[in-house]
């Protein structure tokens, strides 16, 4: 099983001191930032865009831009969100555009790339672009509001996907998103994820040094 990462998603943190937020997270040595774009469109709601990338590496973040595109048209985008300074674009499975080719472009950008499927979408969606990611994205919420309760229905497409990654010897990450605090994240492990996102209670915790602690003994 890979070693746990904790992905702490921007999108809870002060959307006034987005900077600060991001410092936050490297201040305690982890890797990762999640960023979570919304077009209104593909979910009901709007957040960052590319210059909100460009912007926090401007101020000198040097985290890995774990960059999820919740938008109904992503291959428009691939080559803005990779030259803002995203490291990994991942993109759903649900709108109809060519995944494949969007799949391939952002690898040919050298980006690692995901694919990330909503609650209601079958498991079997996804399977064949399993070849061209390195990390399948389970919402474990129905994407486009944050601080929404996790969903325990989701747990055996997560016991899917794993089965698969041994089935066929992929070498991918298994990241859930929605509702992941300690708790939900132990659920989530147990099924074989090992990336988690973590918004509201990350950025609402008092002791955030102790939650990053905990997440990485899991």
């Amino acid at each position: 099983m890979k070693h746990p990462i904790l992905a702490p998603s921007l999108l809870a943190g002060d959307h006034g001191a987005l900077a600060l937020g991001a410092s936050q997270v490297a201040d305690l040595g982890l890797k990762w930032l999640h960023l979570d774009l919304m077009d209104g469109h593909f979910v009901p709601n709007l957040s960052f865009g590319p210059q909100t990338l460009a912007a926090l590496r401007r101020h000198g973040s040097k985290l890995f831009f774990d960059t999820h595109l919740m938008l109904s048209e992503p291959h428009r985008f691939i080559d803005a969100f990779a030259k803002a300074g995203a490291d990994r674009i991942t993109i759903h499975i649900e709108p109809a555009y060519d995944h494949a080719a969007t799949l391939r472009s952002i690898r040919a950008l050298g980006l690692k790339a995901g694919i990330a499927l909503n609650p209601g979408t079958p498991a079997e969606s996804i399977l064949p672009c399993l070849s061209l990611v390195d990390l399948v994205l389970v919402m474990t919420v129905q994407p486009g509001f944050g601080g929404q309760a996790f969903r325990e229905d989701m747990l055996p497409k997560i016991a899917q996907v794993d089965c698969w990654r041994h089935e066929r010897a992929l070498d991918l990450r298994i990241e859930v998103d929605g509702g992941i605090d300690l708790a939900t994240a132990a659920l989530c492990r147990a099924k074989g994820a090992d990336t988690f996102v973590a918004g509201t209670s990350f950025f609402g915790a008092t002791d955030k040094a102790a939650l990053a602690a905990s997440f990485a003994a899991l």
